[in-house]
């Protein structure tokens, strides 16, 4: 027997505005909330699916170093191109880490710095 991923924890100054941020981008929706310190987002069936939910939890001060963790995404109903025009509209923003130019992804960082890559690949909604 295998582990999977049931959730992604992500500390952050404000996660009301990443939960409606990750919200929009992935089409889910607030799970569960408690006052503005913690939300949890996910698919709309809930804990348990085929994908993993996001607990964004309030952090003040960001940890030391590089996150050794990000989100890959990829777009479901559109190409790349328009998927980046969507997500940079609701606040993400290109992001350096020393790509060449020539990789077939981008990278981005939502509304606080956290990077993500927007893959080239499109894949079927759930």
């Amino acid at each position: 027997m295998a582990c999977r991923i049931g959730e992604l924890v992500l500390g952050c100054r404000d996660p009301e505005a990443l939960a409606r941020f990750w919200c929009e981008v992935l089409d889910f929706v607030v799970l569960d909330r408690e006052d503005n310190e913690y939300f949890e987002i996910g698919p709309r069936e809930g804990f348990g699916g085929p994908q993993p939910t996001i607990i964004l939890s309030r952090r003040d001060e960001p940890e030391p170093g590089k996150s050794r963790l990000h989100i890959d995404v990829n777009a479901t109903d559109r190409d790349q191109d328009a998927e980046l025009e969507r997500l940079l509209e609701l606040g993400a923003r290109p992001a350096d880490v020393g790509q060449t130019g020539e990789e077939s992804w981008h990278v981005l960082a939502d509304p606080e710095g956290n990077e993500f890559c927007l893959l080239r690949a499109r894949i079927r909604p759930l």
